[in-house]
């Protein structure tokens, strides 16, 4: 039950308005709408209590009283019009028509078209409700038609939206109705690349030539606008929407991130990007965009104009403070740079301006690059020589990290070490702490490289005072009395004197390295004069590596006023050191008696069977009878000629017992 009537009251009004749906007149100036079930599904609509008659024109309802006919929308349930019409008796809709009489007359109420409604909504910017009229009449207009009529209002609501700064309802209408983004971007002047084709849509979707006429010049709304457009193009900028005119869209998005000096700007053109050339060019050198201008020319391919710009910026021919550290950038850009010829033209302009860092051009390559014959280690060496701190760089780079064996570069990085450290001692206390690193570099490539070339150094450091150098290179000639005795009494650095026996020793066994430290004692106790301080290192030397002696060698060479007390440490030393070797040699004898003692008893059970050979009994390798009694056994019973084991060539069965060492003659 939905509501009471009587039949005192006037006649009822029940009007059809879908299929098993009715529109009724309820009590206090209601327009009920119910189904069959009476269910309603649908808010009512108010119109007069007195109303004597209604029709329905979808999506409208048309009602009658004594003086007015109203409209009221199905959609919204709103009051859409009034007309004044009095003695008015009958309201009929009938095959799409509205019809009204009065006792003189009757008349036919004609409405406005779908789309011209729709119009005069959006032009006094009803948006919602024109979205609403729009959407209620997809029922009665053919799909294909409706889809582009429906698109059209909502780019038309889009812009309506767009115009009121209500930015995040036009970026939904503009997304949803698929509007063609160059629609929104010729609103801006100037930012369509002046090539494109677009023509604005007819019937036009908005009122406004241009953004200064949308804002009427308020310069705080042109921003705003013009923020919301960097926003929106860069999020549909990857999407299919901007097929096909994608350049136009890269272009204008350009335009703004350089205009505003926005940051973006940089990512845009590192970046996959359609931005035209000369449109873009022209507008980042309006804006002074120069180092974002050598990046649009990279993404294009021309790589020489990019770098002919990014090095007048750093010239300070042109002013540009987008990257402080653009030499660096540069330097990084050459050394990826796959166009050598490019390269190779610019390395004199990079090591002028910092030698350290420019040889990076050359030594931070991919591999694949150093590996062509464009970046020859002798082409790089000849185009180094005039940038002394490069050169070195690039030497240390092939000797010590790429560990390249060629006597020429170690010999030549050997020398500029040595002329450098030589240059520093001629300056004297104030370049000391820079000359004590630079010999620990010298010394140190002389004792780790076995490639340069020993004598031509040697003769080099002639007259000089670099001892310890000097006694570096004895050592590597084998003459290690000569540098002991440069240690030992020129220096008398004792501490380096043992170093010296540890180092030139390594990898060559102990009694290499015996044969060093006997050499060291005996240059400290054969000293032509009494040395309280030789004496002393002597004994500190046996002391702290009692290991490395014979101790009977040792007993024989040292004064005989020498105290046990004294020698302590190197006695008991050398005693444990020869109670472990002895203990070693006889687990070694032990484990050698074991293993012979196995051998022999397999021997012996190989012996337990015989094995009958006869002139029928044929090789398993080259399938031919034995004709002497010498042959090869095997534990698989396989029996062969022995020059036929000697040559191992078996079938895959006998090839796994040839490896043994347990066969039988």
């Amino acid at each position: 039950e939905l509501f009471p009537y009587t039949g005192e009251q006037k006649r009822p009004i029940v009007k059809r308005i879908g299929r098993e749906e009715f529109l009724l007149a309820a009590p206090g100036g209601l327009g009920m709408f119910a189904t069959v079930d009476g269910i309603s599904q649908r808010a009512p609509v108010r119109w007069s209590e007195k109303v004597i008659g209604a029709a329905l024109y979808f999506p409208y309802v048309i009602a009658l009283d004594e003086e007015f006919i109203t409209v009221h929308s199905m959609l919204d349930q709103q009051q859409k019009q009034t007309l004044p019409f009095k003695d008015g008796h009958i309201l009929q809709d009938f095959e799409g028509k509205v019809i009204v009489a009065t006792t003189k007359g009757v008349y036919f109420l004609v409405p406005l078209p779908l789309e011209k409604q729709i119009q005069d909504l959006l032009g006094s910017r009803r948006v919602e409700e024109a979205l609403v009229l729009a959407k209620g009449a997809e029922r009665n207009i053919p799909k294909e038609k409706f889809q582009t009529m429906y698109k059209q209002i909502l780019q038309q609501a889009g812009f309506i939206q767009f115009a009121e700064l209500q930015f995040l309802e036009a970026k939904e209408l503009f997304r949803s109705s698929q509007l063609d983004v160059r629609e929104l971007i010729s609103l801006y002047p100037l930012l369509l690349p002046t090539s494109s084709s677009f023509m604005r849509s007819h019937p036009p979707l908005h009122e406004y030539a241009d953004l200064n006429q949308l804002t009427q010049g308020d310069q705080e709304k042109m921003i705003k606008c013009k923020q919301f457009l960097m926003t929106y193009l860069s999020e549909v900028r990857s999407t299919d929407v901007t097929n096909g005119y994608k350049e136009d869209i890269d272009t204008a998005l350009l335009k703004l991130y350089a205009e505003s000096n926005h940051e973006s700007l940089l990512d845009l053109l590192v970046s996959e990007n359609f931005c035209l050339l000369s449109d873009s060019a022209a507008w980042l050198e309006k804006h002074k965009k120069f180092f974002a201008l050598g990046l649009l020319y990279h993404s294009n391919g021309q790589d020489a104009a990019a770098l002919q710009l990014w090095i007048q910026i750093v010239n300070g021919e042109i002013q540009d403070s987008t990257r402080t550290d653009l030499y660096d950038y540069i330097v990084d850009f050459l050394t990826s740079c796959s166009d050598h010829e490019l390269v190779w033209k610019y390395a004199e302009w990079i090591l002028e301006h910092n030698e350290e860092v420019g040889v990076y051009i050359f030594t931070k390559r991919p591999l694949e690059d150093q590996e062509k014959n464009s970046f020859n280690q002798d082409d790089v060496i000849k185009c180094l020589k005039k940038y002394p701190v490069s050169l070195v760089k690039y030497l240390e780079y092939l000797v010590l990290e790429k560990r390249i064996k060629k006597e020429k570069y170690h010999t030549y990085l050997t020398v500029l070490y040595l002329n450098e450290v030589l240059h520093l001692k001629s300056l004297g206390a104030e370049r000391k702490g820079k000359l004590t690193k630079m010999q620990a570099k010298l010394r140190n490539l002389l004792q780790k490289s076995d490639l340069y070339r020993v004598h031509f150094i040697l003769d080099k450091i002639a007259g000089t005072d670099l001892h310890a150098e000097c006694a570096i290179l004895y050592g590597k000639l084998e003459e290690h009395e000569k540098a002991l005795h440069i240690l030992v009494h020129e220096l008398k650095d004792f501490s380096a004197a043992e170093d010296y026996c540890l180092w030139n020793s390594e990898s060559k066994g102990l009694p290499y390295r015996q044969k060093l430290f006997h050499m060291l004692l005996s240059t400290y106790l054969n000293s032509s004069t009494p040395n309280h301080e030789l004496n002393m290192a002597a004994v500190d030397l046996l002391n702290n590596h009692a290991a490395e002696f014979d101790a009977a060698w040792v007993l024989q060479l040292i004064p005989a006023s020498w105290s046990m007390q004294l020698l302590s440490s190197f006695l008991m030393g050398a005693m444990r050191e020869s109670l472990h070797s002895q203990r070693m040699a006889e687990i070694a004898l032990s484990l050698a008696k074991a293993e012979n003692l196995i051998y022999k008893h397999e021997k012996v059970k190989l012996r337990e069977s015989p094995i009958l050979l006869s002139d029928k009994k044929l090789c398993q390798v080259c399938q031919k009878p034995f004709c002497e009694p010498a042959f090869v056994h095997y534990p698989n019973d396989t029996v062969v000629h022995m020059h036929c084991a000697a040559k191992r060539l078996v079938n895959s069965n006998t090839n796994h017992h040839l490896s043994s060492s347990s066969g039988r003659t």
